[in-house]
This record gives C-alpha cells, structure tokens and sequence, in this order.
C-alpha cells in the first residue's frame, strides 16, 4: 500500500510556514518540592531527573493501562513541572490527579490563561539546528522542539510556545498545524480517544513516551505485559485521503468490512483535498485490501510515510 496522488502538493508549495494559537491545547502546572516526584509516580515517563533544558512525552494511563491524556512535560525550575496536553481533557485529568496529591508537597492548577500556547512551524519556527525535546526560555516564554513531522519526504520542523506574546511569524491555519502533528507520528490524546488505546497501540513508546526503568505508575504492569509479554498486532500509522477526518472516527479495512480495523488518533488539513490523519490501526490491514474511513464504503485512505520505524514483531 503506497501513497499515490496525481499531483502532489510539495512541501515548498504548501502553507506550512508560520505560527498558529493552539485553542485545543491546555496548560496544566505542578507546583512544590515534591511536584515532579509526585508526577513520576503518575506518568509513564521519568519525570523527576528531567533535567532543566529538557522537555519529555508522557501518557497518562488508567488502572487498564489505556491513556487518558499525553503531555508534552518540561521542568522551568526545580520545585515546578509544566505539563502541555489537550484542552478537552484538561479539566477530568486535572480533577483526576488532585485526587492522588494526598499528603505530596505538590500543587495542580490550570495554567492555560497564563502560558496560552501556539504552535509554530517550518522556517518560522526556530533554529533548525536545535536538538528535539529541548525547553528553553525565550522572552518570558517557554520554547520547546518538537519532533519534525515528515510531508512528502521533507521533514518539517517544529516548536510549541507556552506563554509571552504572539510569535511574528506569518499566520498559520490551525488545520494545518494539525495535520502536521499527525505526519509526526507523535500521538495527542483528546477527549474522543480517551480510555482507548495502551501506550504501544499509539507508537507512544517509539517516539520516547515511556520510561520502562522507572518505577509504578497507574497501569505500569500492563503497559510492561505489552512489551515484553505479547505480540503488539496494532500501531499507529499516518494515513491520507481527500476527506476531512475527526480523532474517534473509525477506519475499516475492505478485507473484513464488518468490524473497524482502527482508528483515528489526530487529523487536519494541508490543503482542502489533502488531509493526513494519524491512525490507529490493526497491523494485518496494511497486508492487502483497501481502507476507508467510516466505513467499508466511505472515504478511500492511502498510507503515507511515518518519520520513524516501527519494529518487525515476532511470529
């Protein structure tokens, strides 16, 4: 299954190129002594050695090991954590975690007013030469590089700004911001994928989301079953079609057409017949047949290219 389009926009033709508010994204912040040991315990991810300089992936899992939110995590000072994540589910994650603070020398609150976000990309977003995963302060703003999305085999840069003014850079459609995110590869979980997928379902732990040294947290146990135990038969994948496309919409496969065969994680528009989602989606569907979103009948979806590989699991 390939990408096939009769005339491909390039990336030197699209509008990719600027800075756009994040009205989906929220802030959540974690004040104390104890703010990132408290988090450790809570996230896949080894919050408390995150070095100042450094931002990390995180997913946040129920007791069944499934995600209720990702965050892209970062430490401005020793006794504080930022934690970037879904507006949709900011309020129920936020709600959730004041629950386990108990006794923590830790305080939650919602930040989003204060350090409201805005994503920039291509050569607006900032010094290329800047390693992924670097936090950095930037004129009462925090600046964080995130992972490249790949369009068209053209790897695309991109920064998250929390806080200060709005970035001179050319305006950029929040559509497109969005499908960008989806060619990185990088999952975001929003209110209609809660609660469905394990971290590995998503490609979390490819892309650095999961620590597996670090100690327990909610859903650790079946997480680890995941990686070390059981043969993961579902990724995720960027896919593209001429329809747009929602997070929780299904994608069925023509070989077995009565059940869904995945579905969709993140999605948005490069341009108004080109749009790109990040899918979830059963391994054995890219084996033959056709996609199509919605159902056996919908929408045709070809597989594009992911920025990074996914390992052959054994037999």
């Amino acid at each position: 299954m390939s990408l096939n389009h009769d005339a491909p926009a390039s990336p030197s033709t699209l509008c990719i190129d600027g800075a756009v508010r994040l009205t989906d994204w929220g802030m959540i912040r974690a004040a104390g002594d104890e703010a990132a040991k408290f988090l450790h315990n809570q996230l896949t991810q080894d919050i408390e050695h995150l070095e100042p300089g450094r931002a990390v992936l995180a997913g946040y899992c129920s007791a069944k090991g499934r995600l209720l939110a990702s965050f892209v995590a970062w430490r401005p000072a020793p006794d504080e954590v930022l934690l970037a994540c879904s507006a949709d589910v900011l309020p129920a994650v936020l709600k959730r975690l004041q629950m386990f603070v108990l006794r923590a020398r830790c305080k939650l609150s919602d930040a989003s007013t204060e350090l409201p976000l805005w994503g920039l990309s291509g050569a607006s977003a900032g010094p290329a030469e800047a390693a992924v995963w670097v936090a950095q302060p930037a004129g009462g703003a925090h600046l964080v590089r995130l992972p490249d999305a790949l369009v068209d085999g053209v790897a695309v840069q991109r920064w998250l700004q929390a806080g200060g003014t709005q970035p001179a850079a050319p305006e950029l459609d929040l559509g497109v911001w969005q499908a960008l995110e989806a060619a990185s590869g990088v999952a975001r979980v929003v209110a209609a994928t809660s609660e469905q997928f394990v971290p590995q379902m998503v490609n979390l732990e490819l892309v650095g989301g999961v620590s597996f040294k670090k100690g327990c947290y909610p859903g650790q146990e079946i997480v680890a079953r995941s990686q070390y135990r059981g043969t993961i038969k579902r990724r995720a994948q960027v896919l593209e079609g001429a329809a747009p496309m929602q997070p929780g919409q299904e994608v069925f496969h023509s070989v077995d057409p009565g059940q869904p065969a995945g579905m969709v994680v993140l999605a948005g528009g490069l341009a108004p017949q080109r749009h790109l989602a990040l899918v979830e989606l059963k391994l054995a569907a890219l084996e033959g047949g056709s996609l199509h979103l919605g159902s056996a009948n919908g929408p045709a979806l070809t597989l594009a290219a992911l920025p990074y590989s996914i390992p052959t699991e054994p037999a």
